[in-house]
């Protein structure tokens, strides 16, 4: 079988995935060393490029929109099912397990960042140990959203987790490598298999530009 190499993720996509591995490390370190300025930064910061992923995953490079890669929830179950049998990698997305994998944690880390806005740490509500928008609504919703923040976290750390095993699980189980293409963007596939359309890095500014301005309006004028 003939095998070619080609590019399947550009580069705004592997920038997100990065950038946000060390935005929620930050995120976590910060919050358990109650270094609130760089936790609600780097929050801010989560919120954005997750905003950011959301519109790319409408208006984006083909192999990025939910509308290519998003499968039925048979199609992710019959794709675990393959697992344990070695075949040849054909995928320039996130397989169908994969597709809903992605969802899981955008849905979780909206979550996390969102209720965050709002969450307070201790009792007697002083400014620099809240969320900035903790102050807007009463005590009841921001200790209810502070709730919701823990709780996310739990989920976020295990979904986190699970996705780390499946890569490892890929590779070692299945020989297929998922770490190094969304590093370099490129894969080696079949030579059949064709390439997907990528969308331009000024459209992908733009969204970046749209999803930031996004955050502050809503922080600043909330």
């Amino acid at each position: 079988m003939e095998i070619s190499r080609i590019r399947i993720w550009d580069r705004p996509v592997r920038l997100f995935h990065w950038s946000l591995i060390l935005l929620v490390a930050t995120s976590y370190a910060s919050g358990k060393g109650g270094a609130w300025t760089l936790h609600y930064a780097s929050g801010y910061a989560i919120l954005t490029l997750v905003l950011f992923r959301i519109l790319w995953g409408f208006f984006g490079s083909e192999n990025a929109r939910f509308a290519h890669f998003l499968k039925s929830p048979v199609a992710a179950l019959r794709q675990l099912a393959r697992l344990t049998k070695r075949d040849v990698d054909r995928e320039t997305s996130h397989n169908p397990a994969g597709g809903w994998m992605v969802v899981a944690l955008l849905a979780l880390l909206f979550a996390q960042a969102f209720s965050g806005l709002f969450a307070n740490h201790d009792p007697g509500f002083s400014y620099s140990q809240h969320g900035p928008l903790a102050l807007k609504v009463d005590e009841a919703t921001s200790e209810s959203l502070s709730a919701l923040h823990l709780a996310v976290q739990r989920y976020l750390l295990l979904a986190i987790a699970l996705h780390v095993l499946a890569i490892m699980a890929y590779k070692l189980v299945k020989g297929h490598e998922l770490v190094m293409p969304m590093l370099t963007g490129e894969k080696l596939v079949p030579t059949a298999v064709r390439a997907p359309r990528l969308a331009s890095g000024r459209l992908a500014l733009g969204l970046f530009i749209l999803a930031g301005a996004s955050v502050f309006v809503f922080i600043r004028f909330f």
